[in-house]
C-alpha cells in the first residue's frame, strides 16, 4: 500500500511570471532573476516527472507575482483538497485561480470561508496527524475551521507554532517520510516533534530545512553540503535544485507544488 504523506502520481505547479519581482519578502536581499527561476522551475518539474508523476503545469499570472508558490492555496488529502484562505491581501485572489484546477482533480473541494486565515505553508501531513503552525500568515480561526474539515475525513490535526521572526511552519521542517522530520534546532526544541523520528539540518544550513520527500527523491535547496550528506548518509536520494532566486521571495522546495 503506498503512504499518502510522500507518496504521489500528481502534482500542481506553476511557471513564475516576469512580475516576480513584485513578489512578497520579509528582506529585501536583491530582486530573483526571471531567468534563473525559470531555469530553476524546469529542473524542478523534470525532477518531479523523473518519479513517474504526472506533472500539471499551469500558466504564470502577471497580476499574483507570488502565484508560483502553490502550496500555499490549498491543502491536498487523499480524501479531497481544501482551499485556503492567505493571510496576505494580496494572495487572496490566487485562490479563485487554483480552484478550477483542483475541482478538476478532486470530487470533493472545501474551502476556508473565514474569518480566519490560513496558508498552506504552515500545514505538515505526517503518517499519524497533520501539523498546522500558527504564524502571521495562519491564525486560531483558520486553523479551527481546518480542523473542522478535516475531522471529518477521520485526520487528527494538531495546533502548533513557529518560531518568531520565521514565515510559515514549513520554512523550518520537512517531512522525509510518515515519521522522520527534517528540522531546525530552533523549531525542534518547541517539543512540537515529540515522537517523531528528527533529523537536524546542519548549524548554518537552516534554509536546507524546507524540502520535500517526493516518491523516491528528497528534493532540496542546492548550496547546503552538510544536510545533503546527512540525507545521503540516512538512506534518501537527493536532487538538489538552485534555489537561488526563490529564497530572495522566501520561498522554498515545498512552496513551488501541490502533490497528491
Amino acid at each position: 500500500m503506498s503512504d499518502p504523506t510522500f507518496e504521489f502520481s500528481h502534482a500542481i505547479t506553476r511557471r513564475p511570471a516576469p512580475t516576480i519581482a513584485g513578489g512578497l519578502r520579509a528582506e529585501d536581499i536583491g530582486n530573483p532573476d526571471f531567468e534563473g527561476m525559470m531555469a530553476a522551475h524546469k529542473a524542478y518539474v523534470a525532477a518531479l516527472k523523473s518519479t513517474g508523476a504526472e506533472v500539471i503545469e499551469l500558466d504564470p499570472l502577471d497580476a499574483f507575482p507570488d502565484a508560483q508558490f502553490v502550496e500555499d492555496t490549498a491543502l491536498c488529502l487523499p480524501q479531497g483538497a481544501v482551499l485556503m484562505r492567505p493571510g496576505a491581501p494580496s494572495r487572496m485572489g490566487e485562490v479563485a485561480e487554483m480552484a478550477s484546477t483542483l475541482h478538476a482533480c478532486y470530487e470533493t473541494v472545501f474551502e476556508i470561508k473565514g474569518p480566519g486565515h490560513i496558508e498552506g505553508g504552515d500545514i505538515l501531513v505526517t503518517g499519524r496527524e497533520i501539523l498546522v503552525g500558527r504564524s502571521d500568515r495562519t491564525d486560531a480561526e483558520g486553523v479551527s475551521e481546518l480542523a473542522k474539515i478535516t475531522s471529518e475525513w477521520g485526520h487528527k490535526l494538531r495546533e502548533v507554532f513557529t518560531p518568531e521572526g520565521v514565515l510559515h511552519f514549513k520554512t523550518d521542517c520537512s517531512l522525509m517520510d510518515a515519521e522522520t522530520i527534517l528540522s531546525t534546532r530552533r523549531l525542534d526544541a518547541s517539543g512540537c516533534f515529540e515522537g517523531y523520528r528528527v533529523l537536524h539540518v546542519a548549524d548554518g544550513e537552516e534554509a536546507a530545512a524546507n524540502a520535500i520527500r517526493f516518491n523516491s527523491l528528497v528534493m532540496m535547496a542546492a548550496g547546503f553540503p552538510r544536510t545533503a550528506e546527512l540525507l545521503d548518509r540516512e538512506g534518501y536520494k537527493v536532487v538538489e535544485i538552485d534555489n537561488t532566486d526563490c529564497a530572495k521571495l522566501d520561498g522554498g522546495m515545498s512552496c513551488l507544488s501541490l502533490r497528491f
